[in-house]
């Protein structure tokens, strides 16, 4: 079992034993893992378990809140085999990227048609978090807010299954995204035209333009599918360059 799905098993009998009822918001970070004796890193990627299935839900400057009760908790196990499919077979990150045009492109194009002034201004904040995080170097937040900022979106269609199927789906985003970041993030004019094609996606979304919306969703998963096969390619070329000199 993974460190962190232990702090999960443990953190749903803290739950259990406080008697935390659904909208509690959790004890602090520091405090949690003084109570269940792990370390931030290992305590962020149990509680992003959670949130990624919708069991707890985590406000921006406000803290983490319980959003099911732990008697639900055994959906835990759907998402995890998938990540662990992304380490055993590298190739499987297209499929996941192939199924995130087929979902976002959806979610983009009911977000360009329902999102509220609240919506655009969540996903605005996210779109301004990846810039920030990127400018000073922290790649997990950036890749963290890279990952909301998609969710964001699938919450502004305001169509409740297409929700909970991205919040389900949400571990697996994030992992691609991080896996993606450290190679197409790897050069500064990559970084340009990725946030170039984020700003494009929110626009038509502020512009109430659905088919823009959903084109420039898919256009930037397909450039970053792209980008990930070309630099796979020029490693690849490298390696047997590398093997030949040697022989």
């Amino acid at each position: 079992m993974k460190v962190s799905d232990q702090v999960v098993k443990n953190l749903r009998m803290l739950i259990e034993q406080n008697n935390m009822q659904v909208g509690d918001r959790l004890p602090a970070e520091r405090k949690l893992c003084e109570q269940l004796g792990v370390s931030r890193s290992t305590l962020r990627e149990a509680l992003q378990q959670l949130i990624s299935l919708g069991m707890l839900v985590s406000k921006v400057g406000a803290g983490t809140y319980l959003q099911q009760l732990p008697n639900s908790w055994s959906q835990l196990q759907i998402v995890q085999p998938l990540s662990d499919l992304i380490d055993e077979d590298p190739s499987y990150r297209f499929d996941v990227q192939e199924a995130r045009m087929v979902l976002e492109g959806g979610t983009a194009w009911y977000a360009a048609q329902r999102a509220t002034e609240d919506d655009i201004l969540k996903i605005r904040e996210y779109y301004d978090q990846i810039a920030h995080f990127q400018s000073i170097g922290d790649a997990d937040r950036a890749s963290m807010a890279d990952a909301y900022f998609h969710l964001a979106i699938a919450e502004a269609s305001h169509n409740l299954v297409l929700i909970q199927v991205m919040r389900g789906f949400f571990d697996l985003l994030q992992y691609n995204v991080v896996l993606g970041r450290r190679k197409v993030y790897s050069e500064s004019h990559r970084f340009d035209q990725l946030h170039d094609q984020h700003f494009k996606v929110m626009d038509a979304i502020e512009r109430k333009d659905p088919e823009a919306a959903r084109d420039a969703v898919c256009g930037h998963i397909e450039f970053v599918i792209q980008q990930v096969r070309s630099i796979d390619e020029e490693e690849a070329r490298r390696q047997r360059a590398s093997r030949l000199n040697r022989i």
